[in-house]
């Protein structure tokens, strides 16, 4: 099995979880609420940068994973334009890693945040792109279709 078959989208969903589930609570105060001590550990300020206009630009761990998700799913878009055995092995793994960040959604309490959804939301477009666009694909590889 070729490494293109493991679907990246895993990497933002693991980062998250060890950020978020592994790293405790920020402070002590929010540790009875799961999801709000994720909310304050994703909304703190990993560094930032002063503008031109005055005001100042806070980058968070919630915005690092929100990029690391996008550019992922850019590079996934990208691998559904390959035909071949790994990606109908990668389109199904990507189906799994979707089932369990939605299930883990649903149960977790630390899942319950904007972060998580986003993700969640790149995930499900991963999925539906992946089949998509592999069977547009296949269709032009085949030749079937090229009427339209």
């Amino acid at each position: 099995m070729s490494l293109r078959a493991i679907p990246l989208t895993i990497i933002p969903f693991i980062i998250y979880n060890l950020i978020v589930l592994f790293s405790g609570s920020p402070a002590p105060e929010v540790a009875t609420d799961g999801a709000a001590a994720a909310r304050a550990l994703l909304a703190s300020e990993l560094f930032s940068i002063p503008m031109i206009s005055g005001a100042r630009w806070f980058f968070t761990w919630g915005d690092l994973i929100l990029i690391i998700t996008l550019i992922v799913l850019f590079i996934e878009i990208l691998k559904a334009t390959y035909t071949s055995t790994s990606s109908l092995v990668d389109h199904g793994l990507s189906m799994v890693v979707f089932v369990a960040a939605l299930i883990e959604f649903i149960v977790v309490p630390q899942a319950a945040t904007s972060v998580f959804f986003l993700l969640l939301v790149a995930l499900v477009i991963d999925v539906i792109a992946g089949f998509t666009i592999g069977i547009r694909v296949a269709k032009r590889d085949i030749g079937f279709g090229t009427n339209d």
